[in-house]
């Protein structure tokens, strides 16, 4: 039997954990002076260009106060907009601005190396199959919402 570190929930959270520190440390290196979070709030909004925000927050997975808390540090930057929605005045559309342009640009490179980092020594196949468990293991868990099957 593995120890429970070696199981695969625990590596994914640490993996995770892992790049996450290792990416923010990137960013502040960059002097982006952004976190993780706001830089993946970014790139989602250039994405999912004129998303409503409760969207964005669903579509990204966090609590509509986490991406508010996000949104509020890129807008006070410049780097986005929130727009009334046309169809619903009480609901907002979220923009990227020009000028989130140069920074997403740096946000994608820094994750690139991030990602070629953890990836060292990985075959191009292996990291593909990794991608492609790792999709569907996410597509299982958001649309299963069971108590989990041992």
């Amino acid at each position: 039997m593995r120890p429970p570190t070696e199981n695969i929930g625990f590596l994914i959270f640490e993996v995770a954990r892992l790049m996450r520190r290792r990416t923010d440390q990137a960013f502040e290196r960059a002097g982006l002076g952004l976190t993780s979070g706001e830089a993946r709030t970014l790139a989602y909004a250039a994405t999912f260009e004129g998303l409503r925000q409760t969207s964005l927050a669903e579509l990204m997975s966090i609590e509509p106060m986490t991406l508010v808390g996000f949104l509020d540090k890129l807008e006070a930057r410049g780097l986005v907009e929130r727009l009334p929605d046309p169809d619903d005045r009480r609901a907002k559309l979220i923009r990227v601005t020009p000028n989130a342009g140069p920074i997403i640009e740096r946000v994608m490179e820094i994750a690139a190396a991030t990602r070629c980092s953890a990836t060292q020594g990985m075959a191009p196949e292996a990291i593909e199959q990794l991608r492609q468990a790792l999709k569907l293991m996410r597509s299982n868990l958001m649309t299963d919402d069971r108590e989990p099957q041992a």
